[in-house]
């Protein structure tokens, strides 16, 4: 491009470092010209609004920003997408920081059975910027260097979005594949990308010379980058001003204790030595808590529900030097997710033309239906779907516990009702594959039930817009938030839930939802699962079923209700706008 300067060129780089300010930066890019030679000087290339004047680098492990751009796996993801989308609304000073996912989470496939199988491909986007800056960091006492590029807001609507890569000929092939696949399962390779995120988010922020004011972690894969703000500031309060913590799962097996040992051995700490990552973290076993030692070196943490908030305190309560956890509910981007002639119908109090929406996505999803499994589905038949990841305690398969109940169910003639299943185990998770492979077996009985693959952002928004019931069906107190019924609700599908994360500050049972009353969570699992089943069945017969058929007034009534009721507090502009409220401050 005419007029450009590549930022690779050595003396080049130097005359940027010394000379450029952040006002020519700002009008380089309002002059359209190739800005990425200038990021050594970063400046938001969008005014920012005078309500926030607190600079933000958000780090997270993957971002759910578009169905083109692969670097997420689901409700995290999605989360960190609508918050970037959010900030970019508000005009907030706030830059992601993540990394760039060679061959993404996975794609799920299919084998010849029908049964589940995993494909990584090898991704190339066009859209990403360049950013000609190479960093390095020390991954197993190993210099590793770190390609950066960038997602300019106006790509997606987000705020801006940095993402690493070590993809690069330079680096060794163990040290390419660190940013091969995200969530990789192998130990060493785990380490090696927290080291990425946290440590190269961190060398990042002095290359561009980004003063940010705050470092939100959004889980805690970035630890590393705690340690590095220690190494430069050598003081423990100093850390604390400077780092807020986002925790998301209230599962013993969502916060990850490794050993420390072999975090030393992989360079984790940075160059601190083992004793003051013991003092500072209040780790004097032979294992680390890593959300344990974020909640002692932050200065604040949320959880993301307020019911998980009260979870989150009992679960780390007992420990000492913790910081006090609050809670900011979880939310999702209305301007992204939500149909906005379906919101326009709402706002002209239109019940046909909801309802005749409502229907014409019904066919979308059933023609996808179609080409992934070979059955049409009837777009006037009340249709329930489960979507989310297969993990035990979502209880994907909960109404096959009761199969003459739910056969007696699904082979009513008169009252038609079809089930879709969806949603992507971890890859080597061979239990919750299980899971996926035994729904596949139980459908093929069944011409009007399916299990679709690819649940992503594209099938994602299909099946909200295509569903009359999003069901949500956890153990009690072990979902968070689980975000994706919102952008059910947004799409005029009614949520079918237990009362858990964020449903009780919106469920109302017959008014906006249907809610069922959740078993003793100190009852072992299995009576837990026996109590929550015939709860649900019983909603399902009496109340779903028959107000669908019998009372369809009621029903788009309690659709009107629920559409009206998520926004605007279910909007991520509500939650972007309280993380500066209640934990930037």
């Amino acid at each position: 491009m005419t007029g450009s300067i590549r930022i690779n060129d050595p003396c080049v780089y130097q005359e940027v470092l010394t000379n450029t300010s952040r006002f020519v930066f700002s009008r380089l890019y309002s002059q359209n010209l190739d800005v990425m030679t200038l990021f050594q000087s970063f400046e938001h290339p969008y005014p920012i609004s005078p309500k926030y004047k607190k600079r933000i680098a958000y780090f997270c492990m993957e971002f759910g920003i578009d169905q083109a751009l692969k670097i997420y796996s689901g409700g995290l993801g999605y989360l960190a997408g609508s918050h970037m989308r959010s900030a970019y609304q508000l005009q907030q000073p706030v830059i992601g920081i993540g990394i760039l996912w060679k061959y993404g989470y996975y794609d799920q496939v299919r084998k010849q059975d029908q049964s589940m199988d995993v494909l990584f491909m090898e991704r190339h986007y066009n859209f990403l910027e360049d950013t000609g800056i190479t960093l390095q960091i020390e991954v197993h006492n190993n210099t590793v260097n770190v390609k950066v590029y960038y997602l300019p807001p106006s790509r997606f609507n987000t705020a801006p979005i940095f993402l690493l890569s070590t993809d690069t000929p330079e680096n060794d092939y163990l040290s390419q594949k660190i940013s091969h696949h995200l969530y990789d399962s192998n130990t060493s390779a785990k380490m090696a990308q927290h080291i990425l995120l946290g440590a190269g988010g961190m060398a990042l922020l002095e290359a561009l010379d980004y003063k940010a004011d705050i470092h939100h972690f959004n889980e805690a894969h970035p630890l590393p980058g705690a340690f590095k703000l220690f190494e430069k500031y050598q003081d423990l309060e100093e850390v604390k001003k400077r780092l807020v913590f986002t925790t998301h799962t209230p599962v013993p097996a969502g916060n990850e204790i490794l050993n420390m040992d072999h975090l030393y051995q992989m360079s984790y700490f940075g160059r601190l030595e083992l004793n003051t990552v013991r003092e500072i973290t209040g780790t004097y076993g032979s294992e680390l808590n890593l959300t344990l030692a974020m909640l002692r070196l932050s200065r604040r943490a949320n959880a993301v529900s307020q019911m998980h908030g009260d979870v989150a305190r009992d679960m780390w309560g007992g420990f000492s030097d913790i910081c006090p956890i609050g809670a900011i509910t979880n939310a999702q981007n209305a301007r992204f997710w939500a149909d906005q002639e379906m919101n326009e119908a709402l706002r002209l109090g239109d019940v046909d033309a909801i309802r005749t929406r409502k229907k014409d996505f019904k066919q979308v999803l059933f023609n996808e239906v179609a080409d992934q499994t070979g059955k049409i589905l009837d777009p006037d038949a009340l249709t329930i779907v489960w979507a989310r990841r297969y993990a035990p305690y979502k209880r994907a398969q909960l109404f096959t516990m009761d199969l003459e109940r739910f056969h007696r169910l699904l082979t009513d003639q008169d009252r038609p009702v079809q089930f879709i299943w969806a949603g992507k185990p971890y890859p080597f998770d061979h239990h919750a594959i299980e899971v996926f492979n035994s729904l596949v077996r139980f459908t093929n009985n069944y011409s009007n039930c399916a299990v679709l693959v690819g649940y992503e952002i594209g099938l994602s928004k299909m099946l909200k817009q295509g569903s009359d019931v999003w069901l949500n069906n956890p153990r009690i107190g072990k979902e968070a938030s689980g975000t994706s019924g919102m952008t059910a609700a947004m799409n005029g599908s009614l949520n079918f839930s237990i009362p858990d994360g964020w449903v009780p500050e919106f469920g109302k049972h017959l008014h906006n939802a249907f809610v069922a009353e959740p078993a003793d969570p100190n009852l072992s699992e299995w009576h837990q699962d026996e109590h929550d089943l015939h709860k649900m069945m019983d909603i399902l017969e009496y109340d779903v079923i028959r107000m669908y058929y019998e009372n369809p007034d009621d029903w788009m009534q309690m659709v009107v209700n629920s559409m009206s009721e998520i926004q605007p507090f279910f909007d991520s502009n509500r939650m972007a706008d309280e993380y500066y409220e209640k934990l930037y401050r």
